[in-house]
């Protein structure tokens, strides 16, 4: 039997906070997501001014990318690139860039999802956040 890390209620904290540190240290009004490996919403912080659709966007973004096991961005960039027909696939929403798995020793063990700035914003936030782990 294989053992693998999984996220604690404590990391899902250190999460929050570093990528809340991120957003309001660019004043940015943000929603911050963090999903399990099955892309289950283990936490959630909707900063001051964030847009109120962001609270839905982002737990889809990291619930895409831990499905996904991929940055949300390159699901977006094969839809973007004209295979339109990924849209259909099931169960996965939030195909756009801002979500991000947090990998251990290979295997992924969950993601980052932010939504409420530029995408590519939104990626800085999920990544500072991670970033805290010190994987």
């Amino acid at each position: 039997m294989k053992t693998k890390a999984v996220l604690s209620a404590d990391d899902v904290q250190t999460i929050l906070a570093a990528a809340r540190a991120e957003a309001d240290q660019n004043n940015w009004g943000v929603t911050i997501a963090v999903a399990d490996d099955g892309g289950h919403l283990l936490g959630l912080l909707r900063l001051d001014g964030s847009p109120t659709m962001s609270a839905y966007i982002a737990p889809a973004k990291a619930n895409c990318s831990a499905l996904g096991r991929r940055e949300s961005k390159m699901l977006e960039d094969v839809i973007n690139g004209g295979r339109t027909s990924f849209l259909s696939v099931p169960k996965l929403e939030g195909m756009l860039e801002g979500g991000v798995p947090i990998f251990v020793d290979g295997q992924c063990i969950g993601a980052v999802g932010v939504s409420g700035v530029k995408s590519d914003q939104d990626a800085q936030i999920a990544r500072a956040g991670i970033a805290a782990l010190k994987l």
